[in-house]
């Protein structure tokens, strides 16, 4: 292979990028990057595609993403700055992404110091009584069908008792496209109160926000969920305005 292969050029590039959006991130287990295209675009500043897939990645909350694939179409960047090894847009481009979300990973985020704060010293009243409530423990399981599934431990300050409950919800897509919206289809347990069980649910849907994935440079808005046995699998538009580069 020639030192003016298109291979070893478009290899470096992609180089180029998997290590900026590295730097990006907390954790990163996999990434590569897949930027495709020939001399003869590249000098005109034209991409035929880019691909990225991840594994093991984590942007905030502690929360990590099993897997990432990201798919761009055509991509305009300035065709100088390629030649000397380096990616900028010219123009923002649409991608398609794919995250996948393990119940495992949504159980340590959901359970992490920064939820749990949240959880201790809620305010509320039970039986026309107020008490103060601090929620040990909550727990997702996602046993497909659209599901979620979520059971709780929880202790009342002022009896020194310790409930559970469970209840089951069906994801929906908010209207701004940046979250998702939880159904409460069924709840039972002990010293249940509506307020209980959204504050829980609120503190989930905080935590699956989709700005919590954005790569900087990279918008996310959903399209489509799926809650299946044992992942979250999301279906998001994203908008390119920068590639990450050191």
């Amino acid at each position: 292979m020639g030192a003016n292969s298109p291979d070893l050029g478009n290899l470096a590039l992609s180089k180029v990028v998997e290590v900026g959006i590295a730097s990006q991130l907390d954790v990163v287990e996999e990434i590569d990057v897949d930027l495709r295209t020939d001399p003869g675009n590249l000098i005109q500043g034209k991409v035929n595609s880019i691909e990225i897939s991840g594994k093991g990645l984590v942007v905030k909350q502690d929360l990590r993403m099993e897997t990432i694939q990201i798919n761009t179409d055509s991509v305009s960047i300035d065709p100088l700055r390629a030649l000397l090894g380096s990616i900028e847009l010219t123009q923002p481009t649409d991608a398609e992404a794919r995250i996948v979300l393990t119940e495992i990973d949504i159980n340590r985020a959901l359970n992490s110091d920064y939820i749990r704060t949240k959880f201790h010293g809620l305010q509320m009243e039970m039986d026309g009584q107020p008490v103060t409530i601090d929620i040990q423990s909550a727990n997702l399981d996602l046993p497909g069908e659209n599901k979620f599934v979520i059971a709780s431990t929880f202790s009342m300050r002022e009896s020194n008792e310790t409930k559970n409950f469970t209840a089951t919800a069906a994801p929906e897509i908010h209207e701004d496209g940046n979250r998702i919206s939880l159904e409460i289809l069924a709840a039972e347990g002990q010293g249940l109160t509506l307020k209980l069980v959204t504050v829980i649910f609120e503190q989930l849907t905080n935590l699956l926000d989709l700005r919590n994935f954005d790569i900087p440079g990279m918008t996310l808005k959903l399209h489509k969920l799926e809650a299946q046995a044992g992942k979250l699998v999301i279906h998001a538009h994203s908008q390119i305005e920068k590639l990450p580069t050191m």
